[in-house]
């Protein structure tokens, strides 16, 4: 018996070795913005603990760490890519073998529209819709032009102030009495978001998700009544040197995790893992206004969300790999 439970457990310590082997030396970029670097450190603890590699996260940022990973084969894993930032060199290095997506990051993609506050929309519900911010213009007080009605635009010098600019000309908002206002920065922009709703004023202007801003702030995006033209909005309305837009909704962008083909060959059943793991922009817009109030690093914010979510976490992994988990959060 003795003899049988040694060779068992040999068995058993060399399927491990195996695995982890098969895993190995993990290098996962941690880009320099709150989203990334939270899913970030929720793929290192999940993919040391729960699949025995040896995961270590290094510095990442978008450009570098695409052409590093084209280029080079390092790092392993970019777990969250804006991969419209340079689709055309990603595409080519899938197509040469070099690197796979895995998978969506944001399952509903990156998101941009025109918004107004949830609480004008529940006095008013024909402010949801760009026809009654247009007929409503004058709620949305200009800071120094009485005659005149306020859009918050992009900060200068941001690529989403040309498209901004172009579907406020494309929606004639100018018509209505709109003028742009640029708010000098991003925390500018946040600003008088967080300022709108502390005194439930009017505010009508452009935000993107997932952020801080849309968990702490309930805010709704303006129809346009347009539907999502992506050609007007590729070749149109992202385009400095449009001449003549048309209204579009923002169409999604894509947000992916991407991975090297080495990786992706020796590592299947990380592999799963990742074509699996994603977020809600809902959820990851709420995820980060918790970092922002506890002023909570990657790390921090990661250990918050698997002890906090298991409902989600646990739908990406296998029951056997979720156990490993959960002991490894219950020794922190």
């Amino acid at each position: 018996m003795r003899k049988i439970l040694a060779a068992s457990l040999v068995l058993a310590t060399a399927s491990f070795t195996v695995s982890a082997e098969e895993c190995g030396k993990v290098t996962i970029a941690d880009m320099n913005w709150n989203s990334a670097t939270l899913i970030a450190n929720v793929d290192r603890f999940i993919l040391d603990h729960g699949y025995g590699c040896d995961a270590e996260l290094v510095p990442g940022d978008t450009m570098p760490t695409g052409s590093s990973m084209v280029e080079k084969g390092q790092p392993d894993i970019a777990p969250e890519f804006w991969s419209n930032s340079m689709k055309a060199a990603l595409d080519k290095g899938v197509e040469e073998g070099r690197i796979r997506y895995a998978g969506s990051s944001l399952s509903e993609g990156g998101e941009e529209g025109f918004w107004v506050p949830a609480y004008m929309v529940q006095k008013d519900p024909t402010l949801a819709t760009i026809e009654g911010i247009k007929a409503n213009a004058k709620l949305f007080e200009h800071p120094e032009d009485p005659d005149k009605s306020a859009f918050m635009t992009c900060p200068a010098g941001w690529n989403c102030q040309i498209s901004a600019g172009h579907l406020f000309n494309a929606l004639e908002l100018d018509k209505s009495g709109f003028d742009l206002i640029d708010p000098g920065s991003g925390a500018g922009l946040s600003g008088s978001i967080a300022k709108a709703y502390e005194r439930e004023e009017a505010w009508f202007g452009y935000y993107w998700a997932p952020t801080a801003v849309l968990g702490k702030y309930k805010m709704v995006k303006v129809d346009f009544g347009s539907g999502i033209d992506e050609k007007q909005f590729t070749d149109c309305i992202s385009n400095e040197d449009c001449l003549d837009p048309k209204p579009t909704m923002y169409p999604p962008s894509p947000v992916d995790t991407v991975v090297t083909e080495t990786f992706a060959k020796r590592a299947p059943a990380a592999m799963e893992y990742l074509s699996i793991r994603s977020f809600t922009n809902a959820k990851m817009n709420a995820l980060l206004a918790w970092m922002e109030d506890n002023q909570a690093d990657g790390e921090f914010a990661a250990e918050h969300f698997l002890n906090e979510n298991p409902d989600i976490w646990m739908t990406w992994v296998s029951p056997e790999t979720a156990d490993k988990v959960k002991k490894a959060l219950a020794a922190l």
